[in-house]
């Protein structure tokens, strides 16, 4: 007797030829949440987007044959398990994983968290192949804390971070940030120009104007509102929403060369499947847009 859905192999799309010497996209899934400040569990956002996508219609026709994209397109690659006990270790092993695994092999990274704090390695090796890197990031926090619970690279840190290396940074959907974040923005009046604030989402042309030609996709799916993405470690409410999201993502990506990005802080919640299946259609989506 064959297993229920065995004719769909475990990868994202279920691809049965999977090729990785053609592949332009390298899926990577990274294991990690230690820096979880109030949900952990995002640990499980990899597995659950790559069961998700394996049943996504837009993926797949009636018998489980790919559309959209063709089988060379992507190849999902094993998961990346980096360490819990020490967050620069786990950081060193992120970049060194994107470093060897991908860039080396003239690959692009898209990338499945995972807590948000991944972001910083993956930035930080792509940052020394494309030295006028920048990052555009959807989310609802500006994550420029300095220092949270001890860790300068927390999730609530990873932004400040990356600004370190030199990456300018365009943030869209932020609707919360304490006393440290509004101080920090008056002594740094160039980046407190570049955030938009939900639910607006600003034309192209003002977003772009934030940008280099390289660029870094980040999505943190708390950027979406609670009521179509509650699957998340911190929701905030007044979030986006789906169709101009993804105008958002379509329009800039026309206009810039998308160098990796990521979907970031998946929480999934047992028995509620619909945020996984909007999970993995918008790294469909991002996908489509990096290829077009």
């Amino acid at each position: 007797m064959k297993k229920l859905y065995e004719q769909w192999p475990f990868n994202f799309g279920a691809i049965h030829e999977q090729d990785f010497k053609k592949a332009k996209i390298l899926i990577a899934q990274i294991i990690y949440d230690a820096t979880s400040s109030y949900m952990a569990g995002q640990r499980e956002g990899p597995l659950s987007i790559i069961q998700a996508s394996r049943f996504l219609d837009e993926l797949l026709d009636s018998t489980g044959k790919l559309v959209g994209l063709k089988p060379t397109d992507i190849f999902t690659l094993d998961e990346c398990v980096v360490s819990r006990n020490s967050v620069i270790e786990a950081m060193k092993g992120i970049e060194q994983f994107t470093t060897e695994e991908i860039i080396k092999k003239n690959k692009i990274p898209m990338v499945l968290g995972g807590e948000h704090s991944i972001t910083y390695g993956v930035v930080k090796a792509l940052k020394k192949k494309y030295k006028d890197l920048s990052v555009l990031q959807f989310d609802a926090h500006t994550d420029l804390i300095d220092e949270y619970e001890g860790s300068k690279f927390s999730h609530a840190c990873v932004m400040r971070r990356i600004l370190d290396l030199g990456a300018p940074a365009v943030q869209i959907g932020i609707r919360n940030m304490n006393k440290e974040i509004e101080d920090y923005l008056l002594q740094n009046k160039k980046q407190a120009k570049n955030i938009y604030f939900a639910p607006q989402i600003p034309a192209p042309a003002k977003i772009l104007s934030g940008l280099t030609k390289n660029i870094y996709l980040t999505f943190d799916l708390d950027a979406l509102d609670p009521s179509i993405m509650p699957s998340v470690g911190t929701a905030e409410p007044g979030g986006l929403f789906w169709h101009e999201t993804i105008a958002a993502i379509e329009a800039i990506s026309k206009k810039v060369n998308i160098v990796g990005a990521d979907v970031m802080e998946l929480c999934p919640i047992p028995g509620l499947e619909a945020p996984n299946f909007l999970a993995a259609k918008l790294v469909y989506k991002i996908i489509l847009s990096i290829l077009s």
